[in-house]
């Protein structure tokens, strides 16, 4: 799965998507306090079906450290819906 950057209006918004297998997953960097998405700081990581209107899923452990861990954790709950 390759993730990519969404160009906002503003730099300050930090998110990314991809999309296989039917699913959507985006990760965003979310902070406690300054620019962009408020939340507890980390990358946060969530799915959806993509042909189903329904809204995103958490992936379990969000947030994460860094990019990588919650790329490996959309991978890792891509396998697991395409079981």
């Amino acid at each position: 799965m390759h993730f990519s950057r969404i160009a906002p209006a503003t730099q300050e918004l930090e998110i990314w998507s991809a999309s296989e297998c039917g699913f959507s997953f985006v990760i965003s960097n979310e902070s406690s306090s300054g620019p962009g998405l408020h939340g507890k700081p980390g990358f946060v990581a969530s799915w959806r079906p993509i042909n189903l209107n329904r809204t995103a899923i958490r992936v379990g452990g969000s947030p994460f450290k860094t990019f990588a861990e919650a790329e490996n954790a959309c991978e890792a709950m891509l396998a697991h819906l395409t079981k």
